[in-house]
């Protein structure tokens, strides 16, 4: 006699869009949700922009955690709504509540993203790793079992996360990237908070023309 088989784990992406607000500019943007767990329960990496989009993709599956990969609105601004929609508390790093506040004076997040912390959804273990730079909040979360990092706006293909507005940092990405995320293996996917997603192998060849162009 057997028994019902736990269901695999899997990742699943959606694109949701709206607007980016800082530093007196606005600016249209498509931002990448992450939902990783398997078939019952799951975490939302970063709830942009649609708190309804987001909960239908979690087709009745418990949501265990909002993950804040860093605070700008544009990654944040549906989190309140979907944690009160499943009653999921949201974690952010501490870093980055200066700007948090701006988008969500009203309401703290629920939890502290801390690095090296562990992160249990669905059999799958992600690891928070504090990637200062583009936030000074910002985490990227390593996923072993997945060979994936979820970098939100810390690495991209082709190059670091912007560095040019307030709270941001240009050689401190750079040492972000370089000893947390170019130190994971070459095959290791990278699914970004924005567009396509690329691997560590790939983007790490170019580490020193990124230091030249930021110069």
């Amino acid at each position: 006699m057997t028994g019902s088989a736990a269901s695999a784990p899997r990742v699943d992406h959606l694109v949701t869009s709206g607007t980016f607000s800082l530093d007196g500019g606005t600016w249209d943007v498509d931002n990448n949700v992450w939902i990783v767990g398997d078939d019952s329960e799951a975490i939302v990496i970063d709830a942009a922009h649609d708190a309804a989009a987001i909960e239908a993709a979690l087709d009745g599956r418990t949501l265990r955690a909002v993950v804040c990969t860093h605070a700008h609105n544009d990654h944040i601004d549906a989190a309140p709504a979907l944690a009160a929609a499943t009653g999921a508390p949201i974690l952010l790093h501490p870093d980055d509540l200066p700007l948090w506040k701006q988008t969500h004076p009203d309401r703290a997040p629920d939890g502290e993203l801390t690095d090296g912390g562990t992160l249990a959804v669905g059999g799958i273990t992600l690891t928070v790793l504090h990637t200062p730079g583009h936030a000074p909040g910002a985490v990227c979360l390593y996923a072993p079992a997945l060979s994936t990092v979820f970098t939100g706006d810390t690495l991209f293909q082709g190059g670091p996360g912007a560095t040019g507005r307030s709270f941001s940092h240009f050689p401190t990405i750079i040492d972000s990237i370089r000893d947390r995320l170019l130190a994971l293996p070459p095959e290791t996917v990278v699914r970004t908070g924005h567009g396509d997603p690329t691997t560590i192998g790939a983007e790490a060849p170019h580490l020193e023309e990124w230091i030249q162009r930021g110069h």
